[in-house]
């Protein structure tokens, strides 16, 4: 088994969904780079399955399809053009591929939605078809497979995912525990000894920083932003009006102003708990509306680790950016193992794969901050995912808003309630460890019914009658 990097679980990435959005995105990025002669092609066609196709338009899959072809980068793109750019291709039938050659494109007849078909090896999967100058057709078919993580029919892991042997592999909660105890490091500490296959510590220190800057950003965006969300429902954004409630008068100009008027704020609990509700909900509404928000492990999920990060750097006393990095590095690595015995993917898992998954993680990161031993760390993550195990997902009209965005606040609460459940026992007492909870959460999967996995075909899905524009 090969190891993954931290930070391809926890990454820049563009809202709404990873496995829906940004999977699929990179997926034509790649076809692009496959393609034999990208100026021989005469004509594309797309054909999306599964919970790709039945979910598709509410998660921004045909868009995502669309500026992939068309050549954008989802970490550099203003998401404030991307409604222009799809409209301009739907209304004047025409694709410039790779942003260089003009083809002709129908919407309705080139992007295909057959939600009728599964593929074998995944939930999520797209075939792209180009016809060549010489009547020759080159086609390739990708799997989203949940983290902004694809795969080809051949491979056997993620092409995102591959890289070098770390020099103290943990594959299992288990590895990462040995490791610890036999080296006496962190967590932390270890997971740099392993992120060094890959970069310099001092890279290391300046990649995590740089995701505490998208972080906060993000989280600033979405407290300074009122009205409703796209795609139909009509869903109230609601983190600038607690944020407005929970300040009052008070006034700033920036994001540090912001930042330092929260750290001053009265520490009683349910105040610090609306905080956590209001982070949460900022980034979540950032995600809804195609911003550009880390991805952790999801973006589903995207709102849990920023709302237990900056609960620790606003309520939590001597949490500076050494625990920042620290927190980071943690939660990715505990990533990686849901990652490489389970699943990061709601198609495939349920939303316990997405909210249950990134609760475990920040729960981890959170309690070595707050001075737990690393079979702390390990069992804080145990108890988090424990406490999400069947969680369906079910979106109302296949958004990422209902139930999606508030399941955010509450796998964030908790996140911070298993860290100090841990914080407060004996790992040897524990009876279930995090290598099993994890086998548990892919067993609970795989005996899920498909109706509740990413298909808005159960649930709560089913329950609010909803006709949406398609695009």
């Amino acid at each position: 088994m090969e190891s993954i990097s931290a930070f391809e679980i926890i990454k820049v990435g563009i809202g709404p969904s990873s496995s829906h959005t940004m999977g699929p995105w990179r997926a034509a990025s790649l076809f692009l780079e496959e393609l034999p002669d990208l100026d021989a092609v005469v004509s594309v066609t797309v054909r999306l399955y599964g919970s790709l196709a039945k979910t598709g338009l509410g998660h921004g899959t045909d868009v995502a399809i669309l500026m992939g072809l068309s050549g954008e980068d989802y970490t550099l793109i203003d998401a404030g053009t991307i409604p222009a750019k799809v409209r301009e291709i739907k209304t004047k039938k025409r694709l410039w591929l790779g942003g260089r050659r003009e083809l002709p494109f129908e919407y309705a007849r080139d992007l295909i939605f057959d939600g009728a078909t599964f593929l074998p090896r995944h939930a999520n999967g797209v075939r792209f078809e180009a016809a060549l100058r010489d009547g020759v057709r080159f086609a390739r078919t990708y799997y989203s497979l949940g983290g902004g993580f694809i795969a080809t029919e051949t491979e056997p892991v993620p092409s995102t995912a591959r890289t070098i042997v770390t020099p103290y592999p943990c594959h299992k909660a288990a590895d990462l525990a040995r490791h610890c105890q036999a080296l006496n490091l962190s967590v932390s500490e270890l997971t740099y000894l392993n992120e060094q296959a890959w970069r310099s510590r001092s890279e290391i220190d300046a990649l995590a920083l740089g995701l505490w800057q998208e972080i906060r950003a993000c989280v600033f965006r979405g407290v300074s932003r009122a009205g409703y969300l796209p795609g139909g429902l009509r869903v109230k954004r609601r983190a600038a009006e607690l944020n407005r409630k929970l300040l009052g008068a008070a006034v700033y100009a920036s994001l540090d102003e912001w930042l330092d008027l929260v750290r001053r704020q009265p520490r009683e609990f349910v105040r610090v708990n609306k905080w956590i509700s209001c982070f949460a909900l900022a980034v979540n509404e950032e995600n809804a509306s195609f911003g550009r928000i880390v991805t952790a492990p999801t973006n589903g999920a995207a709102g849990v680790i920023p709302a237990v990060l900056l609960y620790a750097w606003c309520f939590v006393d001597g949490f500076d950016e050494d625990n920042v990095i620290r927190f980071l590095l943690i939660a990715g690595e505990i990533g990686t193992l849901f990652k490489k015995n389970a699943t990061l993917s709601a198609a495939m898992g349920g939303c316990q794969a997405e909210i249950g998954v990134s609760s475990a993680m920040a729960a981890a990161g959170l309690a070595e901050a707050l001075g737990g031993s690393p079979e702390q760390v390990l069992q804080a993550a145990e108890i988090a995912m424990e406490h999400h195990l069947g969680l369906t997902c079910d979106p109302v009209g296949g958004l990422v808003q209902i139930p999606c965005i508030e399941r955010n606040s509450m796998g964030a609460v908790k996140a911070i309630t298993a860290a100090n459940i841990a914080l407060e026992s004996d790992p040897a007492e524990a009876r279930v460890s995090l290598d099993a909870v994890i086998q548990t959460m892919w067993e609970t999967a795989r005996d899920m019914n498909s109706r509740y996995k990413e298909t808005a075909e159960g649930g709560l899905a089913m329950q609010i009658p909803v006709s949406l524009p398609e695009c």
